[in-house]
């Protein structure tokens, strides 16, 4: 196995995922595709639980080559260029903590991959699948309801993909200098798929599935996007044109969950979708407030320190 070059290198960039990391690395070894041509690179991002104790615990079980990484809190730019300055794959594909890949996930990625030469990024899609409660399945069903609407090619710099369930060609992300180490907090994604797209690289959208944990309350939920609008505050000044701001706030949120009711409603059956409005606008406000934090701290100099 030693000497067979790998095609594809599975990238763990991770942090305090202890309750959760175990079945994203047992769905790694449960892949179809032949593990031979594989190679899993973990980087523990400072975790202060026993993640990195519970990747070690595996790396004799797993039977591909295995590289861990582990550092004092860095963020995640610099924790993905790890990865990509490590991969012997031709392929990056991401996996976060929080996900679990059904066992033909990186079979038919990698095959997009092969047939598509001039794709840089391919995403797969998020799965429905069978959430503990209210607020997870309204989380999860925005983003099954967004992959449901959106076309398979993304021609617009709006609702770039994230790094989670995506699969990077090697050549692209190193063609752009890799992820943006100043970039730590969130973001660092959808900059480095806007550059390679800018480097007339096509990012496309598979037919391929991925699941996800999601958030199970309101505190958590407020929380998790209250971090992404801070850290987005430094994408932002960075690239102005990623996404639009105005999209960003409760009432269009509010608009948005409404229209996305029936929708949803068509999709699932599930009379639960009809909070999505609360939902959307909920989370939106935590973005709003999270980010109006970040361009605070940024101005005096610590927003991503």
């Amino acid at each position: 196995m030693a000497s067979t070059k790998p095609v594809v290198t599975i990238g763990v960039c991770v942090r305090n995922s202890a309750s959760t990391i175990r079945e994203a690395i047992e769905s790694v070894i449960n892949q179809g595709f032949p593990h031979e041509l594989m190679e899993v690179i973990f980087v523990d991002d400072g975790s202060e639980d026993g993640t990195l104790s519970i990747i070690n615990s595996y790396v004799q079980k797993i039977d591909m080559r295995v590289k861990v990484f582990h550092h004092e809190w860095k963020g995640l730019g610099p924790s993905r260029n790890i990865v990509v300055n490590n991969a012997d794959g031709d392929y990056i594909l991401w996996i976060d903590g929080d996900m679990t890949l059904p066992k033909d996930h990186i079979q038919k990625q990698v095959e997009f991959m092969e047939q598509n030469s001039k794709v840089g990024i391919a995403k797969a899609k998020y799965g429905m699948s069978a959430e503990e409660n209210i607020i997870s399945t309204l989380e999860n069903i925005t983003f099954v309801i967004e992959d449901a609407l959106a076309q398979d090619e993304w021609k617009t710099n709006l609702k770039l993909p994230g790094t989670g369930g995506s699969i990077y060609r090697v050549d692209a992300i190193r063609q752009i200098g890799g992820f943006d180490d100043n970039l730590k907090r969130v973001g660092e994604d959808q900059d480095a798929a806007y550059r390679i797209k800018a480097a007339h690289w096509s990012i496309y959208r598979t037919k391929t599935v991925f699941y996800e944990k999601r958030s199970k309350t309101w505190k958590a939920l407020w929380n998790k996007y209250f971090r992404y609008g801070y850290g987005n505050c430094c994408v932002y000044r960075k690239n102005r044109s990623i996404f639009s701001i105005h999209k960003m706030i409760p009432p269009a949120a509010l608009i948005g969950g409404m229209l996305n009711c029936v929708i949803a409603y068509r999709l699932t059956r599930l009379k639960t979708v009809f909070l999505l409005p609360i939902h959307s606008t909920f989370k939106t406000t935590a973005w709003c407030l999270g980010f109006v934090k970040g361009q605070i701290d940024f101005m005096r100099g610590y927003a991503n320190n």
